[in-house]
C-alpha cells in the first residue's frame, strides 16, 4: 500500500482543486454548447441558410468531444511520466485560455471565413486540454486519500461537473436578459471572459498542492526495478486492455443517461411535446442540485460495500426506470412530474454510476499507466456515447413518429453494455495504488470487509 495517508487538510485542498478544476472544464464546455445553439449560428456561420448554420455550429460542438481522446492520450502520458500536479496545471491553462479567447472571436461580418476557422481551432484546443482534466483530478484525489475514503474523495471531480453546468447555465441566464441586439453584439462574450475568475481560483489552489504520494512512490519503485520498462501508452494497449474495456463499457450508460437528461430532453419537451422553453432547464437545474448531493454519498457508499455493487445498482436502476421516466414525462406533461422524473434519473441512476467512478477507474490501472489509461479510455467512451447520444435520440424519436419508446430501448441497450462490462470486471476497492504490473495490482485486492484505518 502507498505510504501516504493524507491528512484532513491535504484531502480538503485536493478536493477543492478537483472540484474547481472540474467545474471549469464543464463550465467551458456547457458555455460552448449554449452559445452554439443561441449565438454562433447567427454571427459566425451566417453564410448559409438557418438550418445549415445551426448544423455547422453544432458540428463544431462535436469537434470538442472527438478530439478529447487525443488530449487524454497526450496529457495522460505526461501525467504518468512527469506527475499529476504538473499536468493538471497545464491542462487548466490550456483549457482556460482557449475559453477566454472565445470571448474575443470576431464575427463572420468582420473577418469572413476566418471567424469559423478561429472558433474551430479554439474549440479543438479547449477539447485537448479538457481531455485529461477529469481523469487527472480524479486520480490526484484518489491517490492523495486513505484507502478507506477513496470513493468519497474521488467523487468531488464529479460534483464539479454538475457545478460547472450550474455556473454556465446561470451565466447565460443572466446575459440573455439583455436586449437581443446587445446580447448578440457583446453580451454573450461576458460568460466566456468571466471564466478567467475560475481559472485564477483553480490555479491558486493547484499551485499549492503537493504531488500525489502514490505517484512518487511508484516512480521510486520503477527506478529500482529496471525490468518494469513499459511506457504508459504501451502498457495500456498491450497489458491493460481489459481495464480499458471495462472502463469504456461502464462509462457508456452513464454518458447516455446524462446526455438524454441534460441535452436531448429540453429539445424533446419543446419540439415534440410542445411545452414551454423553461420546463426543461428548470427540471435540469433541480436535478443538478440533487445530483451534487448524491454523488459524494454514492462515492462514500462504495467505500463500504465496494465499487461494483454501487455502479451495478445505478445501471440496473436506470434500465428499469427509463420506461416509467418517459411515461411520467409523456403522460403528465407537467413541470412537477417532469422535474421529479429528471431528479430521480440523474440523482439516483447517474449518481450511483458516476459517484464511485473516480476511485473505481483509478483502481483499474497500474500506477505506471493510470493517467493514460483512465483519461484516454474515458474520453473514447465520451466521444462514442456522450457526443452521439443527442443526435441518436433525436433520430429515434423521428423514426418512432414522435414517440419515446425507441429512446428508452436505446438507454436499456447502453445499460446492458455497462452492466456486462462492470459485472465481468474486477472489484477494485482497496487495491494498492503504487502497483506497477497488472498481476501485482490484481493480487493487491483485499478481501471483502472493512478496510484498515
Amino acid at each position: 500500500m502507498s505510504r501516504a495517508e493524507g491528512s484532513t487538510g491535504v484531502n480538503r485542498r485536493v478536493a477543492a482543486a478537483a472540484l474547481v478544476g472540474s467545474a471549469l472544464e464543464w463550465y467551458d464546455f456547457y458555455l460552448y454548447g449554449t452559445a452554439a445553439a443561441l449565438v454562433f449560428n447567427r454571427i459566425i456561420f451566417t453564410d448559409a441558410d438557418p438550418t445549415v448554420a445551426t448544423l455547422a455550429a453544432f458540428a463544431t460542438l462535436a469537434v470538442g468531444y472527438f478530439i478529447r481522446p487525443l488530449g487524454g492520450l497526450i496529457f495522460g502520458r505526461l501525467g504518468d511520466t512527469v506527475g499529476r500536479k504538473n499536468v493538471l496545471i497545464i491542462t487548466l491553462l490550456v483549457m482556460g485560455v482557449s475559453t477566454v479567447a472565445m470571448a474575443f472571436v470576431p464575427t463572420y461580418e468582420q473577418v469572413g471565413v476566418w471567424a469559423p476557422i478561429i472558433l474551430v481551432v479554439l474549440r479543438a484546443v479547449q477539447g485537448i486540454g479538457a481531455g485529461a482534466e477529469f481523469g487527472g483530478a480524479a486520480i490526484l484525489s484518489v491517490e492523495s486519500a486513505p484507502a478507506r475514503s477513496r470513493g468519497l474523495q474521488g467523487a468531488w471531480p464529479a460534483v464539479g461537473v454538475y457545478l460547472g453546468l450550474l455556473l454556465a447555465s446561470g451565466a447565460f441566464a443572466l446575459v440573455t436578459q439583455l436586449p437581443e441586439e446587445d446580447f448578440l453584439a457583446w453580451g454573450w462574450r461576458i460568460p466566456f471572459a468571466a471564466s478567467v475568475v475560475v481559472i485564477a481560483v483553480a490555479l491558486f489552489i493547484r499551485l499549492k498542492l503537493a504531488e500525489s504520494p502514490a505517484f512518487l512512490e511508484a516512480q521510486e519503485r520503477a527506478a529500482a526495478e529496471p525490468t518494469v520498462k513499459a511506457a504508459p501508452i504501451s502498457s495500456v494497449f498491450r497489458f491493460e486492455k481489459k481495464a480499458a474495456l471495462v472502463l469504456i463499457g461502464s462509462q457508456t450508460p452513464q454518458n447516455v443517461l446524462a446526455y438524454v437528461n441534460l441535452t436531448f430532453l429540453t429539445a424533446y419537451l419543446v419540439g415534440t411535446l410542445k411545452l414551454a422553453n423553461s420546463v426543461g432547464p428548470i427540471a435540469v437545474t433541480a436535478a443538478t442540485f440533487a445530483t451534487m448531493i448524491t454523488l459524494p454519498l454514492f462515492g462514500a457508499l462504495s467505500d463500504r460495500v465496494g465499487r461494483k455493487p454501487v455502479v451495478l445498482f445505478g445501471i440496473g436502476f436506470s434500465a428499469l426506470f427509463v420506461f416509467p421516466y418517459f411515461a411520467i414525462i409523456d403522460g403528465t406533461r407537467s413541470p412537477l412530474g417532469i422535474t421529479i422524473a429528471v431528479v430521480v434519473s440523474l440523482g439516483v441512476g447517474v449518481g450511483a454510476m458516476f459517484g464511485p467512478q473516480g476511485a473505481y477507474f483509478s483502481e483499474l490501472f497500474t500506477a505506471r499507466a493510470r493517467f493514460t489509461g483512465l483519461a484516454f479510455s474515458r474520453e473514447v467512451a465520451g466521444a462514442l456515447s456522450g457526443g452521439l447520444t443527442p443526435l441518436i435520440a433525436v433520430a429515434l424519436v423521428a423514426a418512432a413518429s414522435g414517440a419515446s419508446w425507441l429512446v428508452a430501448l436505446f438507454v436499456i441497450a447502453a445499460c446492458a453494455i455497462g452492466f456486462a462490462a462492470t459485472a465481468l470486471g474486477p472489484e477494485t476497492r482497496g487495491r494498492s495504488l503504487d502497483a506497477l504490473t497488472p498481476a501485482e495490482l490484481a493480487a493487491s485486492t483485499p478481501p471483502r470487509g472493512p478496510l484498515p484505518r
